[in-house]
């Protein structure tokens, strides 16, 4: 372990040293790499499930489908931290990316030649992909700005990820806009042959992404990488993790943040087709506003990181409240009246307002969690822990969900009578957390203009190492490609 730290430290300058910028190791260009591959990857196939059932004009496959999807993504995301931690991060995004477009050619299959075994091999692959891409996004997006300003870089990966869905959307409902697409049905197979296409661009983009050693930060202090000696020691380090008062405190609020996916039911018992691709690409902006609205109050320098956290929590418990009780009555108003919407029917915006304020009251759940897990530590290595055990649960809880959703429950009264009750279950252990919360991340005057602009330059920048904290990178040289942390 000594001579790992001797040959990290070797590699770095020494304090008080200009350090030259080299703009494909800044955060900025990662945060942009990361979102890219987030963009393509996950954010199509979020696009797909926008429109209810994946396209489909029945749910229950589909549903089986990610079901297996995320069980599988469940033991990836929980055990893909170790193994990130020792063959890297870029490696490991790598991986989490091929399954993505071979998930869509399943459906592709379904939908064009009534194909259903090739889906549930799309979904097998798709499960350890996702997992291993969850295992390090997280980190990666949450680890490698500096404490100070991940709130606005969380932004910026969070707004590509809503991008895939937007784009994903807009090619939807180009190729599914007409007067045959009223009625319910599914949407053309030509719609997912942009999606795989789109989607064989992630893997090789995830190689762009540099080592944490080598991410050059704007104010000179490095990313903390304190890795385990071996594999074993890895998953020591995960039980132990998975062992913390806060982390098991966080679990609920976990498996309720993603638990509903009654909202693609929702949409295939009724909307028609069109209607279901104009809601999957107008919903999306919704979904960045939640987001830049979390992302300013989290960012705004003139409050205390402890008070931007509280504030955030009961930002999220009323737009939930606001969300599900909304729901619940439109839902009611349905079961007693089934509808069958086309965008031009009166009753259309009702409808469509239950999923505006699902994803809306979600997205600023999502934007604020990770936020929260990311003033834990300031150790990438253990952020990649913590924020796959997380991941973890929140697959598993989509993998029932989705199982949930297989049947056609009167209403839709089982899921949501669920998701309802986990959400109120899950608000007082979490409260727990932020009371007792004290955040890594220091508080700070707000920057200047001319520090950000230096911050968020991609061209080459000279930047002193005085101000660099006393951290050391404790972990292996990079080797080819990536680091073996």
């Amino acid at each position: 372990m000594s001579s790992d730290t001797s040959a990290t430290a070797a590699a770095s300058p020494p304090p008080g040293a200009k350090q030259k910028r080299t703009w494909y190791h800044t955060t900025l260009f990662n945060a942009f790499v990361i979102g890219g591959v987030g963009f393509i990857a996950p954010g199509l196939w979020n696009a797909m499930s926008n429109l209810g059932a994946g396209g489909a004009q029945e749910p229950y496959l589909v549903n089986a489908a990610n079901s297996l999807v995320f069980g599988i993504m469940g033991f990836l995301c929980l055990f893909g931290a170790p193994l990130a931690n020792r063959v890297g991060l870029s490696w490991t995004l790598f991986l989490g990316a091929v399954g993505y477009p071979i998930y869509s050619a399943g459906l592709y299959t379904n939908n064009r030649y009534g194909n259903e075994w090739f889906v549930l091999v799309g979904a097998v692959a798709c499960g350890f992909s996702a997992g291993l891409f969850w295992a390090s996004e997280g980190a990666i997006a949450l680890g490698y700005p500096e404490p100070g300003k991940r709130g606005r870089y969380l932004n910026i990966w969070l707004w590509f990820r809503t991008g895939g869905p937007l784009v994903g959307g807009a090619i939807v409902l180009a190729l599914n806009h007409d007067a045959n697409s009223k009625a319910k049905g599914k949407v053309g197979y030509q719609t997912y042959l942009v999606f795989i296409a789109l989607q064989c661009i992630a893997a090789p983009l995830a190689l762009l992404l540099s080592p944490p050693e080598k991410v050059q930060r704007a104010d000179g202090s490095r990313v903390v990488i304190k890795s385990e000696a071996s594999m074993g020691a890895e998953f020591k380090a995960l039980w132990v993790a998975c062992k913390r008062k806060d982390i098991l405190l966080l679990l609920p609020i976990f498996w309720a943040a993603y638990f509903n996916q009654y909202s693609g039911n929702f949409q295939s018992y009724y909307f028609g087709v069109r209607a279901r691709a104009l809601i999957g690409f107008v919903g999306n902006f919704g979904t960045l506003l939640s987001s830049q609205l979390m992302s300013t109050l989290l960012d705004y320098k003139r409050l205390p990181v402890k008070k931007r956290i509280v504030i955030g929590f009961w930002w999220v418990v009323v737009w939930h409240v606001i969300a599900w009780t909304y729901g619940w009555v439109i839902q009611e108003k349905y079961t007693r009246n089934p509808p069958a919407y086309d965008w031009e029917d009166k009753g259309f915006v009702e409808g469509f307002f239950v999923l505006i304020l699902w994803d809306f009251a979600r997205q600023a759940l999502q934007n604020w969690l990770y936020y929260l897990v990311a003033n834990k530590t300031d150790n990438i290595s253990e952020l990649t822990r913590y924020s796959g055990i997380l991941r973890g649960q929140e697959s598993f809880a989509q993998a029932v969900t989705y199982g949930l959703n297989t049947k056609n429950w009167y209403g839709g009264r089982v899921p949501l009578a669920v998701n309802t009750i986990l959400l109120f279950l899950a608000a007082f252990p979490t409260w727990f957390v932020v009371r007792d919360l004290v955040p890594v991340e220091s508080d700070t005057k707000p920057t200047s203009d001319n520090e950000s602009h230096v911050e968020e330059g991609l061209a080459e920048h000279q930047i002193s190492d005085t101000g660099i904290k006393e951290k050391v990178a404790i972990g292996k040289v990079s080797v080819g490609v990536d680091a073996a942390m």
